[in-house]
């Protein structure tokens, strides 16, 4: 299937020199684009190898950005609040007086040195000369030395803990040797025309046009179809589940609704487990939603709440305010009445965060006919909206509210009712029946449909816990598999 599915970006991130600016000026266009796509409510970030005060004398609109990362990850400044904050060391005195003794012409900021080509061998020397650590950067002509570690991923990393912002939810935009770092960190890459073709092979998209009318285009492009311009044709967020007879590969993409029922004894709790560590890994935040207290041992999950207590919203909206927090909601001291519509106040809080953020990435609902119950007249009113990737779990999907289960795009069906399963879902939406495969599914396996897409529900060879993710195999750097149709 091809999905149009995708995360929602939050932010921007632009390199300065041969991105945003030609010969070291924004057009009028380009700033314009800026203006249009900061109102839009996108957070903007500037990331270069320039000086601050450089950067300040040349372009006079800084201040549009939320944050400039100056230094090639050096410094960090926020506009907004006239504040800087050194992120590296200072130039040590020895390898500044081995650079001078070079005759080699110098920039000196904060923690940068910066000079230009042919003289990298000459820093090279003075850096082994001094017994020190030292790197050196290349951005096209320029030649950049800096501490170990510094570069623009690491000075992109502190603005976004800054704005409390995940890098899953960012556009790098770029052009030259030194943004690579910045592109890798971020969920989704750009390269303007004139990037150098390592960067465009590296880049999600490239744009038709150079310099900033590349930005500029890119804008364009998101402001037109804001969910899905940009980041729909990116896969390598989608969760890898399982391979069916021909190594066609069953995933989740991280925002679609997706239904895995089946019994306890029918792999569930071990799928829910493979979700939460994957999505863990993946830097994805989760919210798992737990009526009866089965996520307390995840590892790297904090949870609220316990048989004798009811989680605090507050606490939870402030726990989800750093993006690597995961968080689990324990409603065990929850009456079951009470339930669905506690649900209707978690979903309003999730979706005020997501409206901010873009974040919580997914909502895991355990126990779903608990909290979305078909019977319910409050039920309606808990059904996710406004958010991406909704994992419902259920042994009862019939029991489900049909506005949830009408939100559900993908089907996983466990264990020896598989085929109950998938006829009660469609009895519930007066949908037809797919045709199914002819085996139930064994322990270890599941029938996946993508509801909408050519082609009916599939079996599949469920991931083990132990397998290695597609992130360990190299999946996540592209699109490397061959999804169901």
């Amino acid at each position: 299937m091809h999905y149009r599915s995708a995360m929602q970006l939050a932010a921007f991130a632009f390199d300065y020199d041969g991105t945003l600016a030609t010969d070291g000026c924004v057009e009028p266009a380009t700033l314009d684009a800026l203006t249009r796509l900061k109102a839009a409510g996108l957070r903007l970030l500037l990331v270069t190898g320039r000086e601050l005060p450089e950067l300040q004398s040349v372009f006079a609109q800084h201040a549009i950005f939320d944050a400039i990362v100056a230094e090639n990850g050096g410094l960090l400044f926020q506009p907004g609040m006239h504040e800087e904050r050194i992120l590296a060391a200072a130039p040590p005195a020895t390898l500044l007086q081995a650079l001078q003794r070079r005759r080699v012409p110098l920039s000196v900021g904060r923690s940068i040195l910066a000079t230009w080509k042919p003289h990298e061998s000459e820093v090279l020397a003075a850096i082994r000369e001094c017994g020190l650590e030292w790197q050196i950067i290349f951005n096209k002509h320029s030649v950049m030395c800096l501490p170990p570690g510094v570069n623009k991923a690491s000075g992109l990393t502190a603005a976004l803990e800054t704005l409390q912002l995940s890098p899953l939810n960012v556009l790098a935009v770029g052009d030259a040797e030194n943004d690579h770092a910045m592109l890798q960190l971020c969920g989704y890459r750009a390269a303007v025309a004139n990037a150098i073709e390592t960067l465009r092979r590296e880049a999600d998209i490239v744009t038709r046009a150079d310099h900033g009318a590349g930005v500029v285009e890119l804008i364009e492009r998101f402001l037109a179809d804001p969910p899905r311009g940009i980041t729909a044709a990116v896969r390598r967020h989608d969760v890898v589940i399982g391979r069916d007879g021909e190594a066609r590969t069953a995933v989740l993409p991280p925002d679609e609704t997706v239904l895995i029922a089946g019994s306890a004894e029918a792999d569930r709790p071990r799928l829910m487990r493979l979700l939460i560590e994957r999505g863990i890994e993946h830097g994805f935040q989760l919210c798992l939603i737990d009526p009866d207290g089965h996520f307390g041992s995840v590892a790297g999950v904090t949870v609220l709440g316990d048989a004798h207590s009811v989680p605090g919203l507050s606490q939870a909206q402030g726990l989800l305010q750093e993006p690597r927090t995961q968080l689990a909601l324990n409603l065990r001291g929850v009456d079951s009445d009470a339930r669905p519509r506690l649900l209707t106040l978690i979903t309003a809080m999730l979706e005020a965060l997501y409206r901010q953020r873009a974040r919580p990435h997914w909502l895991l609902i355990d126990e779903a006919e608990q909290m979305l119950p078909a019977a319910s007249q409050t039920a309606p009113l808990g059904v996710p909206g406004k958010l991406p990737g909704t994992v419902l779990v259920s042994s009862r999907p019939e029991a489900l509210a049909p506005q949830a289960l009408e939100r559900v795009r993908i089907v996983i069906a466990l264990g020896a009712e598989a085929a109950q399963t998938v006829s009660a879902f469609c009895r519930a939406l007066q949908l037809p029946l797919p045709s199914l495969p002819a085996q139930a599914p064994a322990q270890g396996q599941a029938w996946y449909w993508a509801r909408g897409a050519e082609g009916d529900a599939q079996a599949l060879r469920l991931v083990q816990l132990d397998e290695p993710s597609q992130l360990q195999q190299g999946e996540r750097a592209g699109r490397r598999y061959t999804a169901l149709a």
